[in-house]
């Protein structure tokens, strides 16, 4: 129901452009995160964690080699918003583009009633190893510089948050190209 590999990718698609994506969810709440932060010599500051448990899913996938970003909110994280998710795909990806994308084996990926668009092959990650993912740089990014810290009085403010940390951050394609860096796969696939 899936196709998976790269020899497939590149055999199935000879006259697309093939880029190398990576994709990932976030889990962003009210119970965020404290992190460090500058403060004058002898003083100690104020970190803000709360205690409340809004909290809501950030899909991204992004293509290291140019930048380019897909986002999607959600407030479940299940099979129905990975097609959510793919279905916004799907309108941001050019038609000439074939998409190799990697991600992990969670549950709601490896589903049979994924619907996965046909300008896409998937490559699973091996077991536990988020670390070859780099979209989870970008998550770490987004908690030190806009989601901890602070404090989200309702669903709606952490939806907000979420959404101009993807603006200021996933807009950037210069930045992205930074965050997202992949050099394991850069010789392999250009």
């Amino acid at each position: 129901y899936l196709k998976i590999g790269k020899p497939e990718a590149r055999n199935d698609n000879p006259r697309k452009r093939i880029e190398i994506w990576f994709q990932v969810e976030a889990r962003f709440g009210q119970q965020g995160t404290l992190t460090r932060q500058w403060a004058l010599k002898g003083t100690r500051p104020t970190g803000w964690r709360q205690t409340q448990y809004e909290y809501l899913y950030v899909f991204g996938a992004a293509c290291p080699q140019t930048g380019q970003t897909v986002g999607l909110l959600a407030p479940y994280l299940n099979t129905d918003s990975v097609n959510a998710f793919f279905r916004e795909f799907r309108k941001e990806v050019p038609s000439d583009v074939h998409v190799v994308m990697i991600w992990d084996r969670a549950g709601f990926h490896t589903s049979k009633h994924v619907q996965l668009p046909d300008n896409v092959t998937l490559i699973p990650l091996p077991p536990y190893s988020p670390q070859l993912n780099p979209l989870e740089k970008l998550w770490q990014y987004h908690r030190k510089h806009y989601w901890s810290n602070r404090i989200y009085p309702d669903y709606d403010s952490l939806r907000i948050a979420a959404i101009d940390a993807w603006q200021k951050t996933c807009l950037d394609r210069e930045k992205i190209k930074s965050i997202c860096r992949a050099q394991y796969v850069e010789s392999e696939f250009i």
